[in-house]
């Protein structure tokens, strides 16, 4: 159901200092494709990347919206949070989870 690029975002915001071989391992895929699909991420502004010693670091840029049509676009850590199961916090424009829309907006 989800593109390898939505999975490894997936993981990227579950552990920021995963290794590309743990990423691609986790998710079935190459190192070589893990490292294509990291490198079309950060180049789309999804992603950035720091060096940490040897090592780099990942983080998600929550605040990006997402392509498509629509009148207005989730960010990316809105739709990331639908599927990691939790959000760093509530949202205006999305209810509180068992709430109706219209209660949460009072």
């Amino acid at each position: 159901m989800l593109t390898n690029h939505a999975r490894v975002l997936l993981c990227i915001a579950h552990d920021p200092a995963a290794r590309l071989r743990d990423l691609a391992a986790s998710l079935g895929i190459t190192e070589r494709t893990a490292h294509g699909i990291l490198t079309d991420l950060a180049e789309a502004g999804y992603v950035i990347k720091r060096k940490d010693g040897r090592r780099n670091r990942y983080q998600v840029q929550a605040h990006v919206p997402m392509p498509g049509p629509g009148t207005r676009e989730p960010a990316i850590g809105e739709v990331l949070a639908l599927f990691a199961g939790s959000r760093a916090g509530p949202s205006p424009d999305l209810p509180e989870r068992g709430m109706p829309a219209a209660s949460a907006r009072q």
